[in-house]
C-alpha cells in the first residue's frame, strides 16, 4: 500500500511539473475571461509585423509615415472648446534618442486667422488596416487640462483637413464612421487611463462603451498600450492587463462600423480649464507596431 501511495505521489508531482513546463513555454493555451483587470493572454492570432515606427534618428518625423493635421474645424476651434493650435513645427513634434516627442506648449500662436495661447500636434498615419494588434510603448504628458490620446479613425471620415479626407475618402460623418480610442488620459485625473469606442450607438457625452484602469507613473515611466481587434471584438490592455472589451451582441451599422480600414492618430489636446501654471509637457513614444 505504501508503495502504491508513493508511486501516485511521484506521478502527481511529475504531472504538475510537466504542466508547468508546457504552460511556461506556451504549449498550452489558457483561455481567460476579459473582465476588468484580467491579465490578457499572450496567444494573439496576430503575429506578423505589417507596419511600425521605431522613431530612430534625430529631427523631423518620417513624413512618409505621418501627416500633420493642422486645419481648424469650422468655427475656429477644435471640438469641445479646446484651446490649442495644432502645428507642423519641429518645436511640437520631433524625434530624438529613439523616441517621438509630441509636445504641448504654452505660447501665443497666430494661425488661420486665430490667435491661441497653446500649441500641440496631431498626427495622422498614412497607413490604414482592418483587424490586427496595435502596440504602443509610451509616456504621457502631465498637467491639469492636458488631454493626450492614441486612437484610430475610419479612413472614410468626412473631416476637412484630415489626411485621408484630403485624398478623397471622406464620405461618412462622425460618429457613424467609427472611432477607436486605444488610450486617453486626462491630466485632471492623473494615472487613470481609459479606452473607448464611438459609433452611432455610443458617442460624445453619451459614450457608454468604455473602460479604464489606474496605473503607476503614467507620465514618468513607459507603459505598453495595446489593442487586439478581430472580426468579432476589441480588447484594450495596458502592460498585458485588459480593462475593456467591446463585443456587441448585435452588430449593425450603428454598433459595428469596424470592418473597414482605420488609421492611427497621436495628439495632445488642451482643455479650457488648463492649469494657468502649465508651461510644457510631452507625450514620448518609444515605438508603435501593428501586427496582423
Amino acid at each position: 500500500m505504501m508503495i502504491k501511495q508513493l508511486v501516485a505521489c511521484i506521478a502527481t508531482a511529475t504531472g504538475l511539473i510537466l504542466l508547468s513546463y508546457l504552460i511556461f513555454y506556451g504549449n498550452i493555451s489558457l483561455q481567460l475571461d476579459f473582465d476588468n483587470n484580467t491579465r490578457a493572454t499572450s496567444g494573439s492570432k496576430f503575429n506578423t509585423l505589417v507596419w511600425a515606427d521605431e522613431f530612430d534618428g534625430t529631427g523631423a518625423i518620417d513624413h512618409e509615415k505621418w501627416f500633420h493635421q493642422t486645419q481648424l474645424p469650422p468655427g475656429g476651434s477644435w471640438w469641445g472648446g479646446l484651446v490649442q493650435h495644432y502645428t507642423d513645427r519641429e518645436e511640437n513634434t520631433y524625434v530624438k534618442d529613439g523616441h517621438l516627442n509630441l509636445v504641448a506648449k504654452k505660447e501665443t500662436y497666430d494661425d488661420q486667422g486665430k490667435i491661441k495661447q497653446y500649441t500641440s500636434a496631431r498626427l495622422n498615419s498614412k497607413f490604414t488596416f482592418t483587424y490586427g494588434r496595435v502596440e504602443v510603448r509610451a509616456k504621457l504628458p502631465e498637467g491639469v487640462g492636458t488631454w493626450p490620446a492614441i486612437w484610430m479613425l475610419n479612413k472614410n471620415i468626412n473631416e476637412d483637413g484630415a489626411y485621408w479626407d484630403n485624398q478623397g475618402f471622406g464620405t461618412v460623418n462622425w460618429p457613424h464612421c467609427g472611432e477607436i480610442d486605444i488610450l486617453e488620459h486626462w491630466g485632471k485625473n492623473q494615472d487613470y487611463v481609459s479606452s473607448a469606442v464611438h459609433n452611432g450607438s455610443s458617442y460624445g457625452y453619451k459614450v457608454k462603451n468604455l473602460g479604464g484602469q489606474t496605473i503607476q507613473s503614467a507620465s514618468n515611466a513607459f507603459h505598453l498600450y495595446s489593442l487586439e481587434w478581430t472580426e468579432d471584438k476589441m480588447v484594450f490592455s495596458i502592460d498585458g492587463v485588459a480593462h475593456f472589451q467591446y463585443h456587441p451582441a448585435v452588430k449593425n451599422a450603428d454598433t459595428w462600423p469596424y470592418d473597414s480600414p482605420y488609421y492611427l492618430l497621436f495628439n495632445i489636446a488642451i482643455e479650457p480649464d488648463i492649469d494657468p501654471k502649465f508651461a510644457e509637457s510631452a507625450m514620448v513614444v518609444d515605438y508603435i507596431r501593428v501586427f496582423q
